[in-house]
């Protein structure tokens, strides 16, 4: 049971995608395109311009309800890539130990601004591509990836890698229910049977991930014909892309702390 909350925990974005909001009415191309020019403006800050990632929370502040995604569903997925960043982070609170500024009487590091920066800006990034999962199906992804002419290589990986994880974990619950029924209860599984367990596993993921290769081919993928109803791009699409691009702009050239008279980390 576990492994198969798993499976519906990582289809549950593309099970959202399915609502019908005011962002999931988007052209997809127009959602990619903003998401793309979100992330690459927020990463082009310095490490130390943590007062200025700030005023780009109005993205997810404003998506987050119009898609109506759930804000639990968004933070389980930030506290998966939290403990990378705080690996990344904890390296420059030890190196760059000169201050940057009081707080009181607390002194903030150089090397403290730049882990705040870090997690904040990841978190920032991650949301994005959340909220864009949970507002557009998988498939208009794809398509749409294709029309910006991204190497097919890499759209296919990410296919087969999005497809197949459930396969995997599909065989890894037959495999753990059949091992469970004869270890006479015992939990988990035994280091000595680890090795042949996850043989077994991969054959089996192997032979089922063919025959669904197969089944697809069968099914027209990878021919070169595109079955779905191309959609055109509306004003809506076009406003709503110029609305958040020149905002996403805005905070980057313009320091609305300096505007605003805001104390500047």
């Amino acid at each position: 049971m576990d492994v198969k909350n798993k499976i519906s925990a990582i289809y549950s974005l593309e099970q959202l995608s399915a609502d019908d909001t005011v962002i999931h009415r988007l052209h997809p191309l127009s959602k990619i395109l903003c998401s793309f020019v979100f992330i690459i403006t927020v990463i082009s800050f310095d490490r130390f311009d943590f007062s200025r990632l700030i005023p780009f929370v109005f993205y997810p502040a404003i998506l987050i309800p119009l898609s109506q995604t759930p804000f639990k569903m968004v933070f389980k997925r930030l506290l998966i890539v939290l403990p990378f960043c705080l690996f990344i982070g904890i390296s420059n609170i030890i190196i760059e130990r000169d201050i940057a500024f009081t707080l009181g009487n607390i002194y903030i590091s150089y090397g403290m601004l730049s882990f705040f920066s870090i997690i904040f800006r990841a978190c920032l990034c991650v949301t994005a591509v959340i909220l864009l999962m949970a507002s557009t199906s998988f498939s208009d992804l794809t398509l749409q990836l294709r029309k910006l002419h991204i190497p097919e290589i890499f759209i296919i990986i990410f296919e087969m890698t999005y497809r197949y994880i459930g396969v995997l974990f599909t065989e890894t619950a037959s495999l753990q229910t059949a091992y469970s029924l004869r270890s006479a209860g015992k939990k988990g599984i035994v280091i000595r049977h680890a090795g042949s367990f996850i043989g077994s596993l991969l054959l089996r993921s192997f032979e089922r991930a063919e025959r669904i290769y197969a089944a697809m081919q069968c099914r027209g993928y990878a021919l070169g014909k595109e079955n779905k109803v191309k959609r055109k791009l509306q004003k809506k699409d076009v406003f709503y892309c110029i609305i958040v691009s020149s905002l996403v702009l805005f905070f980057r050239f313009f320091d609305i702390g300096k505007v605003l008279n805001v104390a500047n980390f």
